[in-house]
C-alpha cells in the first residue's frame, strides 16, 4: 500500500515539471517569458477597467444618447414608431451609447496594462514570442537557429 502512495506521488511530481508544451490545455504559442506576469494583478486591472469602462464613458454616453435621442423625438426631428413610440430609437441610441463608451476606453486599459509589463495586442501589434525553452532548443539541434526557415534556392 505505501507503494502505491509512492509511486504515486512521483508521478503527480513528475506530471507537474512536465514542460508546458507537453501538457494539454497549454495555448498553442506558448511563450515561456509570457508567464511572468501575477495573473492576480492582471485580474485586478482587468476588473478595474471593467468598473471604470462602465461608470465613465459606458453608461454616461448610454444615458446622454438617450437623452438626446428622446429630446429630438419630442421636438419632432426624429419620427416616433406608430406602434412602439420612441423607445425603438431611445433603446438603440443606448446600446451605441454603451459600445462607444466601452470601446473609447481600450486606449486607457492597454496604457494600465503596459505599466506592469504587458505587451498591446491587436493588428497593429504582432505578438510573436522569440523566446525558446532549453527543451526546445535541443530539439531543434546546434545547426538550426531559432527562426530560421529552408531558402528556396
Amino acid at each position: 500500500m505505501a507503494s502505491k502512495e509512492i509511486m504515486s506521488s512521483e508521478t503527480t511530481k513528475q506530471e507537474s515539471q512536465t514542460s508546458p508544451l507537453k501538457q494539454t490545455g497549454w495555448p498553442m504559442f506558448y511563450c515561456p517569458t509570457s508567464q511572468i506576469h501575477d495573473t492576480g494583478e492582471i485580474a485586478r486591472i482587468r476588473h478595474e477597467c471593467q468598473e471604470e469602462s462602465f461608470w465613465y464613458r459606458a453608461l454616461p454616453l448610454s444615458l446622454g444618447s438617450m437623452l438626446v435621442t428622446q429630446g429630438l423625438v419630442s421636438k419632432g426631428i426624429f419620427s416616433a414608431n406608430p406602434r412602439f413610440g420612441a423607445l425603438p430609437k431611445i433603446a438603440i441610441a443606448g446600446v451605441l451609447g454603451f459600445a462607444v463608451g466601452k470601446l473609447s476606453y481600450m486606449g486607457e486599459c492597454q496604457k494600465k496594462f503596459q505599466k506592469i509589463g504587458v505587451v498591446p495586442f491587436g493588428p497593429q501589434h504582432k505578438r510573436h514570442c522569440h523566446h525558446t525553452c532549453q527543451e526546445c532548443k535541443a530539439k531543434l539541434g546546434p545547426n538550426e537557429k531559432e527562426g530560421s526557415t529552408p531558402s528556396a534556392s
